[in-house]
């Protein structure tokens, strides 16, 4: 059961990625902002959800399927390396440099917002909790 909740999860993370991809997609310019907002986000949502201590906890299998399929799929550590990779191999090395700093500072930021918004915010009541 938990490799279907992944896979749907995952499905659902990529599908949103991509969708967001066409969306939002950067004309004019070769700086990668789409990719970055989607690692932004994802960073926020696994460290939220991490701190959240929410009632996806007590449920490992859920808890794999939202952490590891829709937010590792969602997520894209590997298109940003490729990115990096082809800024660099285009002669962009300001940008690539710029984009490597952004992504990874911007990522500890949005990861440490999600941490501040899970303890701002009311914890989820427990099973028999009145």
């Amino acid at each position: 059961m938990p490799y279907l909740l992944i896979g749907i999860a995952g499905a659902c993370g990529a599908l949103l990625r991509y969708g967001l991809s066409v969306l939002l997609v950067s004309e004019g310019t070769s700086f990668p902002w789409v990719t970055l907002l989607i690692n932004y986000l994802g960073c926020l949502l696994l460290t939220w959800l991490n701190e959240k201590k929410g009632p996806f906890q007590s449920n490992p299998a859920l808890n794999t399927a939202i952490t590891t399929g829709f937010i590792g799929s969602f997520t894209t550590f590997s298109t940003f390396s490729v990115e990096t990779i082809t800024l660099i191999h285009t002669g962009q090395i300001l940008l690539a440099l710029l984009y490597l700093l952004l992504s990874v500072w911007g990522g500890f930021a949005f990861a440490w917002l999600g941490a501040k918004l899970a303890s701002s915010t009311t914890p989820y009541a427990k099973e028999g909790d009145q």
